[in-house]
């Protein structure tokens, strides 16, 4: 049966009451854009594979969902999964699923786009294309389909989900999708075949049609070659760069029910220039670009006055390296002062966290600060290039308890390359002498949080070349701090291994992983990043049943001159720079921020045409060719 929307109507009238937070599956909400259904060309999903609580103040797809829903021509609308007992209730009777603001069926419309923002959503994926009564694997759609694209952090490595994506799209979307959009219009008015427009979505040099590649194995396993199939397609896809952000959306929806983030959300910067050499997000973003203090200001005040949110939260990979940062709070400040707004600075560094913020920060709504150490000994942390001395974490930890904060909470990452149990231990020695700090000043108020996460070798890194901790080292390091990090103020919470093990696999898996991705849906893998729904087992025998080694992808050394399946994606940043960085994490050579010395990484060469014209300012790149910077490597 081909439901219409006023029947799906009906059905949610006479079936909402039979499950958990109805609200999730209505739509209305304010600030939502509803379009006349024959009076736009296009028709664009908009889909986030998990609940609404937790996709509804995604940024990513409210982005999207703004840039699209301004051209007249075009229209998006929003999907997300359904929980278990209104997916039950929808097979019950064959409901297919529909989009939040004018209830027409998936399959109606011309473009579907999922974002993938991280691996452990890739069942849910396939779990919607189910849902939505679209055939899972591309090969089998047929110009009546829509147009399967994703993107996010989870592509840049797009090979395990390929078999199930038209076309990803790969870097920043906000100009990219329009291009899309562009190609798909064109393409219909012309009357070809559905390879036709994959064939003409390739010409698009950020976009990756995997179906016209294929890759090419050595007997052993490793990958030889990925081959594009036909000449005109490119052999490498260069990531999008938005050289300038577009001005921030301001017209949030303001969700029906309750959910992870009821705020204004603004990014104030993409990119981060410290070098991390563990951090996936920090080389994948490069370079970094800013908005202005005015930009900010002015976007969250129309925000505020769109929403009525009264959180404002300022994101970024590392907000207190904004240049302006200090201007920009006090900007806030003064504009908002007396109404009751809350700021949210996240990602805040340890070594340019003054106290000059804090104290500016004080009169915000905040019961605590995170802060992300990650490692605890001088050798680990020149190991992973984040050089924090345990004098300078314990001043910061000591002027937050100081000034009033109770709670203090530190991350840290166990399973770093070159990890001995000494250098767990100190994470121990190092939390419990944070909180004596608090209690010194607050007494038994004080509070601290440790938060424990296991190291995955993520592609596109310096350590993408270097085998992860057995199952039995990362149990044995956190028995280790379970044992030892407790006692009066302190908490600690960790990974469960067997969700690392699985992050690992998808995230470095080649396009054989379509298949035990397939087989895992089916046998019953679904909300694999919910604790209470995640089942190793079922992943276990999923690998066994296709007949691959897991363990083939994340605890094997890789060669210098290895073939990765994320190799067909350049994000501009030079394999040999890389390699250059995994050697110094070797001998524990600490790289300062490139906005202090240009390390020449590649990426202004590879994107020179895009900055032309531009201010320097734009790209916050201190460095110019590369053959013009003396220096190692270069």
């Amino acid at each position: 049966h081909s439901y219409k929307p006023s029947e799906i109507q009906k059905w949610l009238d006479a079936n909402l009451l039979k499950v958990g937070k109805p609200g999730r599956y209505v739509g209305g909400e304010y600030n939502q854009v509803v379009k006349p259904w024959g009076a736009v060309t296009t028709h664009v999903a908009l889909a986030f594979p998990d609940i609404y609580d937790l996709g509804s103040p995604n940024l990513g797809l409210a982005i999207l969902y703004d840039i699209l829903n301004q051209r007249s021509d075009v229209a998006a609308e929003r999907v997300y999964s359904p929980w278990s007992d209104m997916e039950a209730l929808m097979r019950q009777d064959d409901l297919p699923l529909y989009s939040l603001e004018t209830k027409h069926p998936i399959n109606d419309f011309e473009i579907l786009g999922i974002t993938l923002p991280y691996e452990t959503l890739f069942t849910n994926a396939l779990n919607l294309l189910d849902l939505a009564k679209i055939h899972l694997r591309t090969r089998e759609r047929t110009a009546e389909d829509p147009l399967v694209i994703a993107g996010g952090h989870a592509t840049s490595n797009p090979e395990p989900m390929a078999d199930f994506i038209d076309a990803f799209a790969i870097g920043d979307g906000e100009d990219l999708m329009i291009d899309i959009v562009n190609v798909y219009q064109a393409w219909k008015t012309q009357g070809l075949t559905r390879v036709d427009l994959l064939k003409k979505l390739s010409a698009i040099p950020d976009v990756y049609v995997p179906s016209l590649y294929s890759p090419v194995y050595f007997s052993d396993g490793r990958i030889q070659s990925i081959t594009p199939l036909d000449e005109s397609v490119p052999s490498t896809i260069l990531r999008r760069i938005t050289p300038k952000l577009p001005p921030p959306p301001t017209h949030f929806i303001v969700p029906n029910i309750d959910v992870v983030h009821n705020r204004v959300a603004i990014e104030i910067m993409r990119g981060c220039t410290r070098g991390c050499r563990f951090c996936h997000a920090g080389f994948y973003n490069r370079p970094v670009r800013e908005r202005s203090v005015e930009e900010i200001v002015n976007g969250i005040e129309e925000a505020l006055k769109n929403t009525g949110f009264e959180e404002i939260a300022l994101l970024s990979l590392s907000s207190s390296d904004y240049t302006h940062i200090m201007e920009l709070v006090d900007s806030l400040g003064e504009r908002f002062a007396g109404k009751h707004v809350s700021i949210s600075v996240p990602s805040l560094r340890i070594e340019t966290l003054s106290i000059d913020l804090l104290e500016k920060l004080k009169g915000s709504r905040h019961s605590g600060f995170t802060l992300a150490p990650e490692a605890a000994t001088e050798a680990m942390r020149y190991t992973i290039n984040k050089p924090i001395s345990q004098e300078d974490l314990l001043t910061t930890v000591r002027e937050i308890y100081r000034r009033g904060w109770p709670s203090v909470k530190l991350y840290f990452m166990i399973g770093h390359p070159y990890e001995t149990l000494e250098d767990v231990q100190a994470i121990i020695n190092l939390c419990q002498a944070a909180v004596q700090e608090g209690r010194k000043t607050l007494g038994g108020r004080a509070s601290l949080h440790a938060g424990i996460s296991t190291f995955v070798p993520k592609p596109h890194t310096p350590f993408q070349w270097v085998p992860m901790d057995s199952l039995d080292q990362i149990r044995e390091k956190q028995g280790m701090l379970r044992s030892q990090l407790r006692g009066p103020g302190l908490k600690m919470t960790w990974t469960d291994p067997q969700e690392t093990l699985l992050e690992a696999w998808l995230s470095r898996g080649d396009r054989r992983l379509g298949d035990v991705i397939l087989k895992a849906w089916q046998t019953g893998a679904k909300f694999d990043a919910w604790q209470d729904q995640f089942n190793f087992e079922i992943w276990e025998k999923a690998f066994t049943a296709v007949g691959i080694d897991p363990y083939f992808y994340s605890h094997r050394q890789r060669e210098e001159d290895e073939v990765f399946p994320w190799d067909i994606i350049d994000t501009g940043v030079r394999t040999a720079y890389l390699r250059r960085q995994y050697q110094q994490s070797i001998d524990r050579v600490f790289q300062p921020d490139c906005r202090d010395k240009c390390l020449a990484c590649g990426i202004v060469t590879a994107y020179k045409p895009l900055r032309q014209g531009l201010a320097q300012d734009v790209w916050q790149c201190p460095g110019d060719e590369p053959t013009q910077i003396t220096g190692e490597g270069v």
